[in-house]
């Protein structure tokens, strides 16, 4: 599974280009299947039309799904509006996060 190394090490050029460069090894299949040795992991299942993702890797402290956005009726100041909405969801190991924590970085 390829991963992001040293991410934050690096500025958003640096990380850009890394990711460009680890996409374009995953359409060749050139990855290799390495162990993650990731700390956390941000997956995307809305890329298949998912909106939830659960549990984490045992070698990561947490990992957050970024769900499918769509657009969907929200209620502002008393009104219905549609917005562009996404389903957050982040599993952790609650041994290393505190729960109120990570409720606030969902939240926010």
């Amino acid at each position: 599974m390829p991963g992001l190394k040293s991410a934050d090490e690096k500025n958003i050029l640096g990380i850009q280009r890394t990711m460009n460069d680890l996409a374009e090894r995953a359409r060749q299949k050139s990855c290799g299947r390495k162990k993650s040795r990731s700390t956390f992991s941000i997956t995307n299942p809305g890329v298949s039309a998912g909106f939830w993702i659960a549990g984490h890797q045992p070698a990561n402290v947490g990992i957050l799904g970024l769900g499918a956005i769509e657009k969907r009726p929200v209620v502002i100041n008393d009104s219905i509006a549609i917005r562009s909405m996404c389903y957050v969801t982040l599993s952790y190991d609650h041994r290393v996060v505190d729960g109120a924590v990570a409720h606030h970085f969902c939240t926010r």
